[in-house]
């Protein structure tokens, strides 16, 4: 598409969903990227990330007051876009080059307005580990006062998101022939035994976000259905509502059963708010924890996160048109 022509959010968002960017794979996108802000005026920072992945930080020459944000990467499988019924349908539909788009519009209505205090950050790796984003927050530029992040949020501000924290059980056990087992013991038993105790926590709760739950994502163990297990494991993924220390403590109740392991923690985020606004709080994560030297964090974006992942993800034409003039009137209020 021309870089230099009138934009259109439909026709940006499709040109980005037609260009595969699975985590790893978001090399062409965010150069593609680069290209098309450097045609349109405005100065880009490519910041390396790792094996030709980089975040495309974008700006007009002055030290932005507002940055707009969100990320390049998708979720596999890739399918590109088709419009239909009033529908963008495409790998990264709403999540997130929809909004990709949508911020690159109204950054433009902004710019015409006169203002130029604006910046766009679009960041790689979000959807696993979010590697870009921890780029991104050691190159903040200084005077920074709000991150307008974007996620799905059917167009309401994110008031505030749940944090999450990854953890691994493993038991330990002795192999033995399952017609004798006393001789043996079983890591299954011991690890079965633990996630019946964490089955019972009264887990935290906060009366913002409600109370914390938990998936048990993946198990894995034995070695065979007639040997007494050696080993097994599992890995947890709680949605919290506040520190992650404070789950994490908890499960020292099963430390005797299995050890604990902790992969990740991502704390849990209260959003800043502007009047006038329909706002609603979100039980999933984002990269805002992570970008925390780049001010005050909002949250808003087109779509529902019931359709992002799945093998019909879209977002409407109309949430589109509609979030290009609240993220312009949002950036307007806060420079003012």
């Amino acid at each position: 598409m021309d870089p230099v022509g009138p934009l259109d959010p439909v026709a940006l968002t499709r040109a980005l969903v037609d260009i595969d960017s699975t985590t790893g794979k978001e090399g062409e996108a965010a150069q593609w990227l680069a290209q098309y802000l450097r045609a349109r005026g405005y100065t880009v920072d490519e910041q390396p990330v790792t094996d030709g992945r980089f975040n495309v930080y974008a700006h007009l020459g002055v030290p932005p007051l507002v940055v707009f944000s969100t990320h390049i990467d998708c979720v596999p499988p890739f399918f590109p876009s088709r419009e239909e019924r009033g529908l963008v349908f495409g790998r990264g539909a709403c999540d997130a080059k929809g909004i990709i788009a949508a911020q690159v519009v109204a950054a433009e209505q902004v710019r015409a307005a006169g203002e130029s205090r604006i910046g766009l950050l679009f960041v790689v790796g979000e959807e696993r580990g979010s590697d870009g984003a921890r780029v991104a927050n050691a190159h903040a530029p200084a005077g920074v006062r709000y991150l307008i992040n974007g996620e799905p949020t059917d167009n309401r501000l994110g008031a505030a998101t749940r944090g999450v924290l990854r953890v691994r059980l493993r038991a330990a056990g002795r192999a033995a022939h399952s017609a004798f087992p006393e001789l043996g013991d079983s890591a299954i038993d011991k690890l079965l035994d633990a996630l019946m105790v964490i089955r019972g926590l009264a887990l935290p709760e906060d009366p913002l976000l409600g109370r914390t739950h938990y998936t048990v994502g993946v198990i894995d163990g034995g070695v065979a259905p007639n040997v007494v297990s050696p080993h097994a494991s599992a890995e947890l993924f709680f949605r919290i509502v506040g520190d992650a220390a404070d789950v994490f403590s908890q499960l020292a109740v099963v430390d005797g059963l299995v050890t604990i392991e902790h992969v990740l923690d991502i704390p849990a985020v209260q959003m800043h708010t502007v009047s006038g606004f329909e706002t609603a709080v979100f039980p999933y994560t984002t990269d805002v924890p992570l970008l925390t030297a780049w001010g005050r964090p909002l949250l808003l974006g087109p779509g529902s996160i019931h359709v992002a992942h799945t093998s019909e993800e879209h977002v409407s034409v109309d949430e589109l048109h509609e979030v290009v003039g609240l993220y312009a009137a949002l950036t307007h209020r806060l420079v003012g």
